[in-house]
């Protein structure tokens, strides 16, 4: 589990975004640990040590992985430390052991507090950098991605790398068309946003990062979350919560409404609207007003948040307002919020085939939720991606679709019971997956709800960000015949996570030492393989962006190795392998006269060369020559679109793809939620060859004698 606020920080840092205070500031506020985080460690280790599915002592050895975990997690791209800091703090190497069983965590909050204090002098150097300006002639070179460089060995060494980050996110802004006032205006800004954010870091966030480095130093997959991060957790699996139905964003040190909950208490009050800026916060009609001018995001969102049917009163500042605007006060009754922009949703897209059109339904699905607390209560209608998405083929059935795709497209998992009762939508009874304990004792997941909710030509798209719960289903789906894979191999984690409350094995009243997410199992498939490592290998296969290398279960140094077990006692319900060469033939037949697909190919070739040089001039003239080659091979391309399509629609599709150098809050709210419109109502090419696969299926089916019955889930499985 990723610390959100921490990698936020780490996310600005190595997309070249930085930059620190002036000599005043250079001291963050040094963080010590308190008891209750000291306590919390040692019982997280004692459970790791007793229950988790690789067994990991508490030793030297666990604690230098642990070390190279933790400054990987601080200094992934090595920007901050230099050799010798490292060197310096390699004395402890073997000591982190004793932090967790001694209850002492003084070393690893000294090592983070000497990371705040080298992150903000880089930034500081940065600042002062912005005094000077930069000679662009020179014939010099910036890598943007550092994560296998060593270590700068000397200070010098650092600052000449600093140099050129701040000069290559000068020279972005100036090829961007901005003037040298406005360059140094918006990059003093954001760098001192950076440093803002560092001495804001609590040590509830040093303790997370030091926590999750040490439960991934053991097995990949096995995190800590502190108790806001554990709510965060639980509101992402139910998708729902208690508050005022408002997305929001920190923005030019305000707490600024991104979006209104259709339905939720801010939206219906009619008096708040998007841009409006939240300057404080009150519990309850007579409360006291807390000022939340500067807080962190996440701080702010706590004391917005409440209890069902509770008051709060926002202080707001309008969005047309100025700093000085008139301020008003909204008072909200709290209410539960459904969270649907992330659950399960369909369309329907159709195919020509000749005189015939086909109607493919497809089904998005970007997680596998589920309300565990209200289904373990026995409540009748809990939130759940099976029973969302059974509803929506019910729907696609009367709207008389012919096919249907299910897009697992960047869902990274989420319930192992949705993954199993999601695909026994799609066969009969029968196992789904296979489990093996850390004793070595095997337990099979199986449907046992008798039929099928579709019975149709069936697709799962995926890509290489589709894990576990999503490898599950796909892969289950692909073991019994069921429905074409298409896309990209999957992510390859083939693991069985549960979720341990501390506070509860601790007799704590209120939550105080946090969660943990704890591999317990490892999954295998219905045939005997595992999904680890190698993911689910689709039939039909998309190009990929991802760089396979950095993503997926493959770039972890510690994950466990692909193992194979017995199969399940299973029946196919069809068999595909007549259908798959024809539908492949044809896949590629269509890609090689289509446009989109053949551009899309092109900019992933791009992409990858560019990402292999690992290298950006940072001489003015050879940018404006590299932009200008762009340019001229997007124009070359948008001019043989207008001959085969026409204008009009050619310049419909174009999307404006040059650089301008700015962070996403930088660009102003408005533009902001306009380009990401604009990005999620652009033509999504693989979704689009997909769903032609599937009129593929379609048509073959109904004019292929005898291969229908094969392919269809006519036989009743064996149940387990």
């Amino acid at each position: 589990m990723k610390q959100k606020l921490l990698w936020i920080v780490f996310a600005l840092a190595t997309a070249a975004q930085g930059a620190a205070p002036d000599t005043a500031t250079l001291h963050p506020p040094e963080l010590a640990p308190d008891q209750q985080e000291a306590q919390a460690s040692h019982l997280a280790a004692e459970v790791l040590a007793r229950f988790h599915y690789k067994k990991v002592a508490i030793d030297d050895a666990l604690s230098e992985r642990v070390f190279d975990q933790y400054l990987k997690s601080l200094d992934a791209e090595k920007l901050f430390f230099v050799q010798s800091d490292i060197d310096r703090l390699a004395a402890d190497r073997s000591r982190l052991d004793d932090a967790i069983r001694k209850e002492d965590l003084t070393i690893p909050f000294a090592i983070f507090n000497l990371y705040e204090q080298r992150v903000t002098e880089r930034f500081a150097y940065a600042r002062g950098l912005l005094k000077k300006g930069f000679d662009f002639q020179d014939n010099e070179s910036y890598q943007f991605v550092r994560d296998k460089a060593a270590w700068p060995k000397t200070e010098s060494e650092m600052l000449d790398l600093w140099r050129k980050r701040v000069k290559n996110d000068w020279l972005r802004l100036k090829l961007a068309g901005k003037d040298d006032a406005n360059i140094v205006e918006v990059l003093d800004k954001r760098y001192a946003n950076f440093v803002k954010r560092i001495g804001q870091l609590k040590s509830a966030d040093a303790f997370q990062t030091y926590m999750n480095a040490y439960t991934m130093a053991i097995e990949p997959h096995t995190n800590y979350m502190g108790p806001r991060q554990a709510e965060d957790f639980d509101i992402s699996m139910r998708l729902s919560l208690v508050g005022i139905g408002a997305v929001l964003a920190e923005i030019d040190e305000y707490t600024t409404i991104r979006e209104l909950v259709a339905g939720g208490p801010a939206g219906l009050s009619g008096e708040l609207k998007v841009g409006d800026r939240i300057v404080g916060v009150a519990q309850g009609e007579g409360g006291v007003m807390v000022d939340v001018m500067g807080w962190r995001l996440d701080d702010t969102v706590a004391i917005i948040r409440g209890a069902a049917d509770s008051v709060v009163v926002l202080d707001i500042l309008p969005a047309d307002s100025g700093p000085d605007g008139q301020h008003k006060l909204v008072t909200l009754v709290r209410k539960k919020i459904s969270l649907e922009e992330q659950a399960a949703k369909k369309s329907i897209q159709s195919v020509t085939d000749g005189r015939n059109t086909r109607r493919i339904g497809v089904i998005s699905l970007p997680t596998f939720y589920e309300d565990f607390e209200a289904r373990q209560k026995g409540l009748p209608n809990f939130k759940s991606a099976t029973r969302d998405v059974a509803r929506l083929l019910d729907e696609l059935r009367k709207e008389k679709v012919d096919g249907l795709l299910i897009d697992l497209r960047n869902n990274g998992g989420g319930s192992l019971m949705e993954a199993i009762e999601l695909t026994g939508l799609f066969i009969d009874k029968g196992p789904v997956v296979q489990q093996r304990n850390a004793g070595g004792e095997i337990t099979t997941g199986s449907d046992t709800q008798a039929g099928v909710a579709w019975d149709g030509p069936l697709g799962v798209l995926i890509n290489r960000s589709s894990a576990s719960a999503s490898e599950i289903f796909a892969a289950a789906i692909q073991d019994y015949g069921r429905g074409v894979i298409i896309g990209e191999p999957s992510f390859g984690k083939g693991t069985v996570q549960t979720m341990i409350d501390l506070d509860q094995l601790a007799k704590n009243d209120k939550p105080k030492f946090g969660e943990l997410k704890m591999t317990v199992a490892q999954f295998f498939r219905v045939n005997g393989g595992t999904t680890q490592l190698r993911g689910v290998t689709p039939d039909i296969a998309f190009p990929s962006l991802a760089d396979a290398e950095n993503l997926g279960e493959s770039g972890f140094d510690n994950a466990l190795p692909w193992v194979q077990i017995k199969p399940a006692d299973y029946a196919p319900a069809g068999d595909l392998k007549g259908l798959l060469p024809l539908l492949s033939a044809r896949h590629e037949a269509r890609v090689k006269k289509d446009r989109d697909f053949q551009d899309l190919q092109e900019d992933i070739a791009e992409f990858k060369r560019l990402r292999e040089k690992n290298l950006l001039s940072l001489n003015e003239a050879v940018r404006r020559k590299e932009r200008d080659a762009e340019d001229a091979r997007l124009k070359l391309r948008e001019a043989q679109r207008s001959a085969e399509r026409g204008a009009a629609e050619s310049a419909a599709d174009a999307a404006p793809r040059r650089d301008d150098g700015l962070q996403a809050d930088e660009r102003g709210l408005a533009k902001e939620l306009a380009a990401e419109k604009a990005r999620k109502n652009a033509k999504d090419v693989l979704l689009n060859e997909a769903v032609r696969i599937m009129g593929d299926e379609v048509a073959i089916l109904k004019t292929v004698a005898g291969l229908a019955a094969r392919v269809s889930p006519g036989s009743r499985l064996m149940p387990n």
